[in-house]
C-alpha cells in the first residue's frame, strides 16, 4: 500500500510571534475569576450566543497556526471561558477502571451508532472523558493498543514539555576549530534553524543572523580567511527513518536548515536534499562570503570541542512555539527532532531507540499508565507505534490540568475545526462544530485517527480520542471521525 499522511499536506506557519503559555494562562485565570460570579450565574456558560462568541473568535485567528499568534495586547478570553475555567480541578483523569458518570447516556446513545460507521474498517477504539474530573463518558476498547499515525505527536509534544518546558530554545553556534584560522559550525538540533534572509515562520534560528554576528566577531579579531567545519554529532543512530527515502520527512540531523527543503515551501511533501547538514554548512559559507570573510575550500565534517567558547549564536523558536507548529501543520520534521531533544535531556542517545526510552519514561513520569504503547518514532510515520484511545484522553486531560500550566502547548496547537492546520477542510463552513473542535489528525493507508478536546453544551471541557484501522479508504473514514467529533461537541 501507498503511504499517506494528511498531517503534511498542510501549507504555511504562523508569521508572527509565539504568545508565551504562561501569559495566555494568566490571563485567562484572571478573567475567569473577575467574570465567574456574574456571567455564568445570569446566563449560564454556553448559550447559543457564547458557542457562536467563540467561533468568530477562532475565525478572527491567523489562518496559520493552532494560536492566537497576534502581536499587541494579549487576546481576551472566550465569554464561556469563567464556566470552563470553573470546572477544572487539580484532579487528573486518575486510574483505570472508570465508570460511566452520570449524564453520560446521551452521548453514548449518539456515538454508538457514529462508531459503527464502516467506512472506519473493522476495528474502532474510542475514549470521551471530563478532562476536570476524569469521569469517563464513553468508551469502547478503550486500552487496545493500536497504530496512532500522527496522533503519536501528542505524546511527543507532552514528553519533550516535560523534559524541557515551554520556553526552552535550541542552540546553532560557530565555534572556533582546532587549528587556526578554522571555525566549526555546531547543530543544536533546531527544527526552526533557516537560511532564509526573511525567515518563514516568525522568530527562530537564523543562519542569516549567525553569519553577520560570526562575520563581525572575526572582523573584531582581525580574521578575513578561515576554514569551515560542521560538527551535526549531537544526534546518533541512523538518519533515515525505517520507511525509507519519503516526501514527508527529510533525513534526521542535528544540522538542518529549512527541513532539507530545496524550494520555497515551509510543510507538506516534497523530495529534500540528500546531505542536509553538508547544504546547511555550504549556505553558511556563502553567506559569510557575502560578508567579507573568504571560506577556502569546501565545508567539511569536524569535531568541535566539547568547551570551546562560541563566537556567535542563534537560537531556535521557544519549544512551546515548536509543538504548536508541529502538531497545527502534523510537521513530521520537528516531531523527530523533539523526540530526539526528549532522549538527549533524559540522558539517552539522540537516536530512535534513545528517544523511544525518553518518552516512555516522561509518560510514566506524569502517572500515565503505558501498557502496551510504543514509541517507536516521534511523527507516527512508522507503523510499529502503538498507543491506547484512553492513553490519548488522559494525555489531554493532563495537559489541561492547571497544576501543568507547561503542557498548555498540547491543547493551544491543536488544528482547529474549519479554520487552522490540518483541520481546515473539516467540520467547516455551516457545521455546528466549525471553531469549537481542536484535534490532531492521524491517516496512514487503512489507519485514521482523531484525538482532541471540546467544550460540550453544559461547559464541560471534554477530551476524545478515535483510533480505527483497515478503512477502506480515507475520505470516508475521515468523514465518520468527523461526525464522532461533532457529536462529542454537540450532546448534552
Amino acid at each position: 500500500m501507498s503511504l499517506t499522511h494528511i498531517g503534511d499536506r498542510e501549507r504555511g506557519w504562523s508569521e508572527v510571534p509565539w504568545v508565551k503559555t504562561w501569559q495566555l494562562i494568566t490571563a485567562s485565570a484572571v478573567a475567569g475569576l473577575v467574570l465567574s460570579g456574574a456571567t455564568v450565574s445570569a446566563a449560564g456558560p454556553w448559550d447559543s450566543g457564547q458557542r457562536k462568541a467563540e467561533r468568530d473568535r477562532v475565525a478572527s485567528w491567523s489562518r496559520m497556526g493552532g494560536v492566537d499568534h497576534g502581536a499587541g495586547p494579549l487576546p481576551q478570553p472566550a465569554p464561556s471561558a469563567p464556566g470552563v475555567l470553573s470546572g477544572l480541578s487539580a484532579t487528573g483523569p486518575g486510574g483505570a477502571g472508570k465508570q460511566a458518570g452520570a449524564g453520560s447516556d446521551g452521548l453514548a446513545e449518539a456515538l454508538r451508532p457514529l462508531l459503527a460507521d464502516p467506512a472506519l474498517g473493522n476495528l474502532r477504539t474510542a475514549s470521551v472523558v471530563d478532562a476536570a474530573t476524569g469521569r469517563v463518558l464513553y468508551e469502547a476498547k478503550p486500552r487496545e493498543a493500536m497504530t496512532p499515525a500522527s496522533t503519536v505527536k501528542i505524546a511527543t509534544a507532552a514528553a519533550v514539555l516535560t523534559a524541557l518546558g515551554p520556553e526552552h530554545r535550541f542552540r546553532t553556534t560557530v565555534t572556533p576549530g582546532a587549528g587556526p584560522g578554522q571555525i566549526i559550525l555546531v547543530g543544536g538540533g533546531d527544527p526552526s534553524l533557516t537560511a532564509k534572509k526573511k525567515p518563514p515562520a516568525g522568530s527562530g534560528g537564523s543562519l542569516v543572523a549567525l553569519a553577520a554576528d560570526t562575520a563581525q566577531a572575526l572582523k573584531a579579531a582581525g580574521t578575513e580567511s578561515v576554514t569551515l567545519g560542521y560538527d551535526d554529532s549531537l544526534y546518533t543512530g541512523p538518519a533515515r527513518h525505517p520507511i525509507g527515502d519519503n516526501p514527508n520527512l527529510a533525513l534526521i540531523t542535528a544540522l538542518t536548515a529549512d527541513e532539507a527543503r530545496p524550494d520555497l515551501s515551509v510543510s507538506g511533501p516534497v523530495e529534500r536534499v540528500k546531505d542536509p547538514s553538508g547544504e546547511t554548512a555550504r549556505a553558511f559559507a556563502a553567506l559569510l562570503k557575502e560578508r567579507g570573510i573568504e571560506v577556502t575550500g569546501p565545508p567539511a565534517k569536524a569535531k568541535a570541542a566539547v568547551d570551546a567558547e562560541p563566537l556567535a549564536t542563534t537560537l531556535s523558536t521557544p519549544l512551546g512555539g515548536l509543538v504548536e507548529r508541529m502538531l497545527t501543520n502534523s510537521d513530521n520534521d520537528i516531531a523527530e527532532s523533539l523526540a530526539r531533544q526528549t532522549a538527549l535531556a533524559s540522558g539517552q542517545p539522540g537516536s530512535f531507540e534513545g528517544a523511544e526510552k525518553a518518552v516512555a519514561a516522561k509518560l510514566a513520569g506524569l502517572g500515565l499508565d503505558t501498557a502496551g504503547s510504543r514509541f517507536a518514532d516521534g511523527s507516527g510515520l512508522n507503523r510499529a507505534d502503538k498507543l491506547s484511545a484512553a492513553l490519548l484522553t488522559e494525555l489531554l486531560a493532563k495537559a489541561a490540568d492547571p497544576q501543568r500550566p507547561e503542557l498548555r502547548p498540547v491543547l493551544t496547537g491543536l488544528p482547529v475545526a474549519g479554520f487552522t492546520g490540518t483541520l481546515r477542510g473539516r467540520n467547516a463552513g455551516d457545521s455546528p462544530a466549525a471553531g469549537l473542535i481542536r484535534a490532531k489528525t492521524g491517516t496512514l493507508s487503512g489507519v485514521n485517527s482523531l484525538a482532541g478536546t471540546v467544550v460540550d453544551p453544559s461547559g464541560r471541557l471534554l477530551a476524545f480520542a478515535f483510533l480505527t484501522a483497515n478503512s477502506p479508504g480515507p475520505e470516508g473514514a475521515e468523514r465518520a471521525l468527523d461526525k464522532l467529533a461533532a457529536a462529542v461537541a454537540s450532546t448534552r
